[in-house]
């Protein structure tokens, strides 16, 4: 339940008479600011006032709401871990928004200092120069063990951003190549490059390497702000030799920030260093950046991330089922690929889910226990799209007529929507190829095949193009 400030006094002890709980707390506070850093530490967690404690939960207060939820989401765990391992019995930490008449924040002169992790030497390193400023754990977010370029899977739609990611891992600041700028769906492969690139420069150990979202940055620069230590925030970033910032879309609209941003990418890239940036979209349509930055990001090397293909889809579940060791039929990963085309991210979450259940209760994996088990999923990838709505929304949109989709008519005004008709209702349809042919005009299925290769190929190439056929496609999906 929600706790509140009761005005029983008998509800709670007050703080003055709980020595025990204020001596925890302190304790938490000395804790945490060690593990998050003197910067952070001052400048969100000093606000938090110790409130009421009602059997096993206990509330702690902070003056506004912007405060609360940032607390939360960013040290909310954290917050219970230390609190349990005080008070054991104590199962729930509230978090709540002071009101007139809360206690204060306990003021903690005692704390430890913050912990620092320094960034690793460079080779030119040499006696009497200025030391490199070290480079704050709570500055950057840790990589995740897990994203590998061996535990990424590797098909046509995203080659080449693997490519030039590898490129990147062993030759950073390579010309043309700085900055690499990956771009593509959500749940597409981007964030997963990203962690392996850091991963195989830190495992040379020659490299420091700093990666953050751009919402992290966004934060941080105003944690800087807020505690009049910019110039220490400028310098720790600027001395890394790769800066890598993931989902650069959240900087759209926070003038500031870019601004910020924008002196940081020039000072590293003028240094030599290597910046690596991804975002939903190219950086030319990043419409809401300043000009400035756009054109730098799109001077360097840009590779995008296409929508997985069917066989893509096949080629990572096989790889997660075997890397489980659960033995999943080959009909149960078809038909997770044909009903979950959109996000990898979700489609490995639903074979983890599926393996999980086979674990826990020891049964095979079965079609039938694979549409029991992710019925809610299913629920929400069962596409009803039929092709003649697929047929009339192209026909709109590229203002020709119905009839036109199973003409004759060759002209290019017609053949062009007509292609992105069938290469659509190939990707969210279960029609077979002869099916779908046979919509069209009774077209033989080789025609289908020609124009889903042709689309596929004019997307790739012109990304204004692309953009029309996406928006389609969600349209129908929605």
């Amino acid at each position: 339940m929600t706790i509140g400030v009761d005005d029983d006094e008998s509800a709670f002890s007050p703080l003055e008479n709980n020595k025990g709980l204020a001596e925890s707390w302190l304790r938490i506070c000395g804790r945490l600011k060690g593990e998050v850093g003197e910067v952070e530490y001052r400048t969100w967690l000093t606000q938090i006032a110790l409130g009421p404690i009602d059997g096993d939960e206990i509330t702690l207060l902070l003056p506004t709401r912007f405060l609360r939820d940032w607390v939360r989401s960013q040290y909310g765990d954290r917050l219970s871990e230390l609190w349990h391992s005080e008070i054991p019995s104590l199962r729930r930490v509230e978090l709540q928004v002071a009101r007139p008449g809360d206690p204060a924040p306990l003021q903690v002169a005692d704390v430890a200092p913050a912990s620092v992790t320094a960034a690793p030497a460079t080779e030119d390193s040499t006696a009497g120069t200025k030391p490199v400023p070290e480079v704050r754990s709570d500055l950057v977010t840790a990589l995740d063990s897990r994203f590998t370029f061996e535990t990424f899977v590797v098909g046509k739609p995203n080659e080449f951003a693997y490519a030039c990611a590898r490129r990147v891992a062993e030759k950073p600041s390579s010309v043309g190549f700085n900055p690499l700028f990956l771009y593509g769906g959500v749940g597409l492969g981007k964030t997963h490059l990203m962690h392996a690139i850091g991963a195989e420069l830190v495992r040379s150990g020659n490299v420091s390497v700093a990666y953050m979202s751009a919402e992290k940055f966004m934060y941080r620069f105003i944690a800087a702000i807020r505690s009049q230590s910019t110039i220490e925030f400028k310098e720790q970033l600027r001395s890394v030799d790769v800066l890598m910032i993931d989902d650069l879309q959240f900087l759209i609209g926070k003038d500031n920030t870019q601004e910020e941003f924008f002196h940081t990418f020039n000072a590293l890239v003028d240094a030599g260093r290597q910046i690596v940036v991804s975002a939903d979209k190219s950086p030319s349509d990043l419409s809401g950046l300043e000009d400035r930055l756009r054109t730098r990001l799109g001077c360097g090397m840009v590779a995008d991330i296409h929508a997985t293909t069917f066989e893509l889809r096949i080629s990572i579940l096989e790889a997660k089922a075997t890397a489980s060791g659960v033995v999943v039929p080959g009909k149960v990963l078809e038909f997770l690929a044909h009903k979950i085309t959109s996000n990898v991210r979700e489609l490995e979450g639903a074979l983890n889910r599926l393996i999980a259940h086979a674990n826990l209760f020891g049964r095979p994996v079965t079609l039938e226990a694979t549409q029991d088990v992710l019925h809610d999923i299913l629920k929400a990838h069962d596409r009803r799209v039929t092709i003649e709505e697929i047929q009339k929304k192209v026909a709109e949109h590229w203002n020709i007529r119905l009839t036109d989709m199973s003409s004759a008519r060759r002209a290019r005004n017609v053949a062009r929507p007509r292609q992105v008709a069938m290469y659509l209702a190939k990707q969210l349809t279960s029609r077979s190829l002869p099916e779908i042919g046979r919509k069209f005009g009774n077209r033989d299925h080789t025609t289908v095949m020609h124009a889903v290769q042709r689309v596929t190929e004019l997307m790739e190439r012109d990304a204004a193009f692309a953009e029309d056929v996406e928006l389609m496609r969600r349209m129908l999906e929605s």
